[in-house]
């Protein structure tokens, strides 16, 4: 979930070329609760197992082995086990997958590639002209499984962040087995090799941009405790080549109540810097942005729910997530600035609409290529893409004429001309890769991705469900040509509904061949919470209504049902992170719903989760259990107290990583623990690396994936 304020945080920037600005702390950007919070020591402190809130203290790690010695041979012994693990093994590994790429101002094409000889990966590059062939010929830049060895790391890539236009001196993102916090180290991708005297940022969590080849841009824990509430910066200071870190100057700080602090730079197409921004998080949803002038930073007049998303064409666009009235627009409409004119006078710059989705649409992906805006727009939750330019009318957009009733996902944009790549894939149909002109609106299929499964059994089909308030919630159901609707059918159903995140179609060879294959549907509701119909679609299931987001969960499962394509001996769900903490709820709200439930790395102790890893920056999503008539508001969903004695529970199968500093291990080990006191049967793997993705590397992803599907064989299959 944190991916989402690092996305906004790497998407919302201005700034100036001259840098002579006075640091200044930030003013409180929202009034104080007046209701008398609870001392944060209160909250669960009759909890038995806080003990297990230490990531990786000795008692919780024995423990969490234990519980693997007992759930992996129970699993790992089923005869399917070493079949579905094989399986889903030679298609992670694959070596005809198609490598996805990202334009480089250097003119390659640059991947991240791994594979079993590649287990923690290669970052490498091509030309575009070798990438259309069958076998295109790569030269690797890093090589991260000889990095580990050499330094005797458990080095897992987390990216490289370039200084345009070249994109050769990069800013190379390393963690320590998976974990959010990372050690950043500067790169040259000419001579391939970490720069000799080149930036080097010791492990954190921390945000950063270049400014120009001398100049980094660094938002991190810059003395022991200087973190926000949530884990994460709010001091962001600048770095010269050779400076050492307390040297660094102050641009701008937050304080320690917001999520974070970051910078972000705008660039013209040219690499030319145009402005820079001080983005401040004050809660997950909620930003304010700072121009950084040489008289010290001045607010912009933004709405707090807003995310810049490009700049193009002298134009700074912004998307809301909240009604402007004063301006005139609404929640979900993309806008536009023109940036010299909001640098010149941020109060009076006028904004533009460029586009205002319908109440079934959504903006789902913007970007830019050198003269183009990008839209990826949601439409029912089908996907479709549009070519925005701006001119002395205004902007016009033409549609790009990619396949219908698919999801489209916009990918990497060239900044020296106008192509984009674009990818098409649904449930059943494997994803294909097209290079796109957004002047021309020309289209090649450069890729497609081979059939991993026999899709000819199965049928994709939308429906809607009923809620508990009336609302229409639609779903998807992957399921045989030949179902008997009686009932039998096993059915696997998945959701998120948190954090504006949409569920769309996408082809899974991995889910497709151990669930799919073997005769299992498979559903996906677009819950309330999600992003599928805009920020309206989420805000519906913010904090005190965060039960309409079950509601609706319960609604689909119980039109599985009715329409008899299923049966609750034949249903099982299955969800991750903020969907983990929806199958929490849905074990303990409507647990004769299910045979089978995997919750994977969930939140679940709701009443301590803002103490519990970076769980402070979501109270946006969930409200604050220190305030009492928010906590009474989250005591009646919150998996973790109500579960109880005597009900009909069936086994679940918890995972966790013990690196996941986001989220936190904590919440799935007491899940575990709790239920076990309660005398239930329990399923619980913690995998000792992987950060929140709960994975590290591909083979762990195998047999992840293996253990899910044995498990959800053995309950709705057998």
């Amino acid at each position: 979930m944190r991916s989402l304020l690092l996305a906004l945080l790497a998407s919302t920037s201005l700034m100036t070329s001259t840098f002579s600005t006075t640091a200044q702390a930030a003013e409180p950007a929202v009034p104080a609760d007046t209701e008398a919070r609870t001392p944060l020591t209160e909250l669960g402190k009759d909890d038995p197992y806080r003990w297990m809130e230490e990531i990786e203290g000795t008692r919780a790690l024995d423990w969490a082995k234990a519980q693997n010695a007992h759930s992996l041979p129970v699993l790992q012994g089923d005869g399917r086990y070493a079949e579905l693990q094989a399986q889903a093994l030679a298609i992670l590994n694959a070596k005809d997958r198609v490598p996805g790429v990202s334009f480089a101002g250097d003119g390659s094409l640059r991947n991240f590639w791994q594979d079993a000889d590649h287990v923690r990966g290669l970052w490498r590059a091509t030309t575009l002209d070798s990438y259309r062939t069958a076998t295109p010929q790569w030269q690797t830049l890093l090589d991260v499984d000889a990095l580990a060895k050499a330094e005797n790391a458990n080095w897992v890539f987390k990216g490289a962040q370039c200084l345009p236009p070249e994109d050769t001196r990069c800013l190379v993102t390393l963690s320590d087995g998976g974990k959010d916090a990372v050690t950043i180290r500067e790169f040259d991708t000419v001579t391939r090799s970490f720069v000799p005297g080149g930036f080097v940022l010791p492990e954190g969590k921390q945000n950063v941009e270049w400014l120009d080849r001398d100049t980094v841009l660094v938002a991190r824990e810059w003395e022991p405790g200087q973190v926000t509430k949530s884990s994460y910066p709010y001091v962001l200071k600048a770095l010269k080549r050779g400076q050492a870190l307390a040297d660094a100057k102050e641009l701008y700080r937050g304080t320690v109540d917001d999520v974070s602090v970051g910078p972000n730079v705008v660039r013209d197409s040219d690499g030319v810097v145009q402005a820079v921004l001080a983005y401040r998080g004050v809660s997950f949803f909620e930003n304010e942005t700072y121009l950084l002038a040489d008289g010290g930073p001045i607010k912009l007049p933004f709405p707090l729910k807003s995310s810049i998303q490009a700049y193009v064409a002298g134009q700074l666009v912004l998307s809301l997530e909240q009604d402007w009235a004063e301006r005139g627009f609404k929640t979900g409409d993309l806008l536009s600035f023109d940036l010299a004119a909001l640098k010149a006078d941020p109060a009076k710059a006028v904004a533009t609409l460029v586009l205002r989705p319908t109440a079934r649409q959504s903006v789902e992906q913007v970007a830019s290529t050198r003269t183009r805006l990008i839209v990826g727009l949601l439409d029912n939750v089908t996907g479709a893409a549009y070519a925005y330019g701006h001119g002395p009318g205004g902007w016009t957009f033409r549609k790009l004429a990619l396949p219908a009733n698919s999801t489209i996902g916009v990918g990497s944009t060239s900044e020296k001309d106008e192509r984009l790549f674009v990818s098409v894939t649904g449930y059943l149909t494997p994803t294909t890769y097209w290079l796109a002109d957004a002047a021309s609106l020309t289209l090649e299929q450069v890729k497609a991705s081979p059939a991993r499964f026999d899709a000819s059994t199965h049928v994709v089909e939308q429906f809607e469900a009923t809620s508990r308030d009336g609302v229409k919630i639609p779903y998807f159901v992957v399921r045989p040509k030949a179902v008997k609707y009686d009932g039998s059918a096993p059915t696997l159903l998945y959701a998120y509904g948190g954090f504006q995140v949409s569920m769309t179609p996408a082809y899974s060879g991995v889910m497709g061949k151990l669930w799919l294959e073997r005769g299992g549907t498979y559903v996906v509701a677009n819950i309330r919470g999600g992003g599928e119909f805009g920020p309206r679609w989420h805000e519906a299931a913010l904090k005190e209504n965060r039960q309409k987001a079950y509601d609706d969960f319960f609604a689909v499962s119980q039109d599985l049902i009715d329409r008899r394509i299923t049966s609750p001996r034949r249903l099982g769900i299955m969800g991750g992170s903020n969907g983990g903490l929806l199958m929490g709820v849905a074990l303990t709200q409507r647990p004769e719903l299910y045979n089978a439930i995997v919750v994977q790395v969930p939140l679940f102790d709701m009443i301590r989760y803002s103490q519990i890893g970076a769980g402070a920056s979501w109270v946006g999503e969930y409200g604050d259990p220190a305030i009492p008539a928010q906590r009474a508001v989250i005591a009646k969903y919150d998996p973790y107290s109500n579960l109880k004695a005597g009900r009909p529970y069936p086994e679940v199968f918890i995972e966790t990583s013990t690196k996941d500093d986001r989220v936190h291990p904590a919440h799935a080990r007491k899940a575990a623990a709790r239920l076990e006191d309660l005398g239930y049967p329990v399923l619980y793997y913690e995998n000792i690396d992987g950060g929140h993705a709960a994975s590290a590397n591909l083979a762990e992803t195998a047999r992840r994936q293996a253990l899910e599907y044995v498990y959800l064989s053995k309950k709705l299959m057998d």
